[in-house]
């Protein structure tokens, strides 16, 4: 992760991502301009380019951004109980972190999926998105630790099961945009917590979902 955290942008720099995340929004990655970002705060067009060179620049230092986001808000406690912390993070990855805002969030994972299809083409989006999943991964992994090291979880490879995990909330998130149908993302939670109970959490103690 950037060594730039969340209170080191400058007040106009946060103003920037947030118009960044909303022009998205509205008008998804092949119809986003400098100027539909512009347009989204009350700035002009000519203090982006003060801030980034190119929207290249601009969406790699977004995507900077949305790790420094949820590194902040992951809302994950590495004192809580692993399994309420596995099952916090598969549901803020799969649904987002405001249940009721849930629209707002595959519109934004939309427009995502978009920037993301650029990623081999474009090394500073490959470069973020690794540093992003890394992360992530890590997050996922240290989890899965934890609960073997305190006998709540099986012995297993954390890291490996980091990635088994990771790839299908990611090909789940994929087919919910492409197929446009919110029952993949509600059969694969369904599905990962019976596989967490059913293999990863040792026999006697509570699964998942009590």
């Amino acid at each position: 992760m950037s060594d730039t955290a969340p209170a080191d942008r400058s007040e106009t720099q946060e103003a920037i991502m947030a118009a960044t995340y909303r022009a998205l929004c509205k008008h998804g990655y092949a119809n986003l301009t400098t100027q539909a970002i512009a347009d989204e705060f009350d700035k002009t067009k000519a203090v982006l380019h003060y801030h980034y060179d190119t929207k290249d620049d601009l969406l790699a230092a977004f995507l900077e951004y949305l790790l420094d986001r949820f590194a902040a808000h992951a809302d994950v406690d590495h004192h809580e109980d692993p399994r309420k912390r596995l099952l916090t993070i598969v549901d803020r990855l799969l649904f987002g972190r405001d249940a009721d805002n849930e629209s707002s969030y595959w519109e934004f994972q939309t427009a995502m999926l978009a920037v993301r299809a650029q990623a081999p083409y474009t090394p500073a989006y490959r470069e973020q998105f690794a540093e992003n999943y890394g992360f992530v991964h890590e997050t996922v992994a240290g989890t899965i630790a934890d609960g073997i090291d305190q006998g709540i979880f099986r012995d297993a490879d954390p890291e490996r099961l980091a990635t088994l995990v990771l790839s299908t909330i990611q090909g789940a998130r994929t087919n919910r945009i492409v197929l446009d149908d919110p029952a993949v993302t509600k059969e694969t939670h369904e599905a990962l917590v019976t596989y967490f109970d059913a293999v990863l959490v040792r026999d006697g103690a509570d699964g998942l979902v009590e």
